[in-house]
């Protein structure tokens, strides 16, 4: 009877230890691959500055890996369901992890940005946020154009402003659908702000979509 407990336990013991090796092994393998993203991304700023190189690499793995970290540790469970206070709408599984993941302390972000200004222009960093956006705010922008024909410089103006907030934001969250939902935010500002300055967001949208059918239509 004790040999077969003691056999067991043994058992049990080598299978937890493989299992840390396995979950140290993937850590280590997910820490170098978010490594090869940042440093993938300086490159392309073409630096040809090593040490500046290095150390913009280092932020940027850092808070990804930060980034990462707090949300693995922080799944969407961890806020309880209930419902949108300024909607009444029931939260989704989206929204308690965006819930979730902005509590991740403010620092983060902080010392990722004040790193990347300290040491690349203006123009360097947002080529920098636009790589963990996908290019989300000339996207969007060329889009707006597409809806709006007429946008004027001030308009523009304040949309990219929004967008540029948007893209700042979304950097801080793990997954597309997180940061898809970060710039809807600021999407929604942009449209109340065309609607509150002679616009009509639902009649410029629905002629948009006009245009896109007869267009479709000519090339068929």
């Amino acid at each position: 009877m004790l040999n077969s407990i003691k056999t067991k336990t043994i058992k049990i013991l080598k299978i937890f230890s493989l299992a840390l090796v396995l979950s140290s092994v993937s850590g280590f393998a997910q820490t170098e691959s978010l490594l090869d993203k940042a440093s993938s991304w300086v490159k392309e700023l073409n630096l040809n500055d090593e040490v500046k190189e290095t150390t913009i690499t280092s932020l940027i793995t850092s808070h990804l890996t930060a980034v990462r970290n707090w949300h693995n540790s922080h799944p969407f469970e961890t806020v309880p369901a209930g419902i949108n206070p300024r909607t009444g709408e029931q939260l989704t599984n989206l929204d308690r992890s965006i819930i979730a993941d902005s509590a991740m302390p403010r620092l983060v972000h902080e010392t990722l940005m004040t790193g990347l200004r300290a040491n690349l222009n203006e123009d360097q960093v947002e080529k920098i946020l636009d790589k963990y956006t996908i290019g989300k705010v000339a996207f969007t922008l060329k889009a707006y154009h597409a809806i709006v024909t007429d946008l004027t410089a001030k308009e523009e103006a304040v949309i990219l402003k929004n967008l540029q907030e948007a893209r700042e934001m979304a950097i801080d969250y793990k997954s597309m659908k997180q940061i898809s939902a970060i710039f809807e935010i600021y999407k929604t500002k942009n449209e109340q702000y065309l609607n509150a300055n002679g616009r009509s967001w639902r009649q410029l949208y629905k002629d948009y979509g006009k245009r896109r059918k007869a267009e479709k239509a000519k090339r068929n």
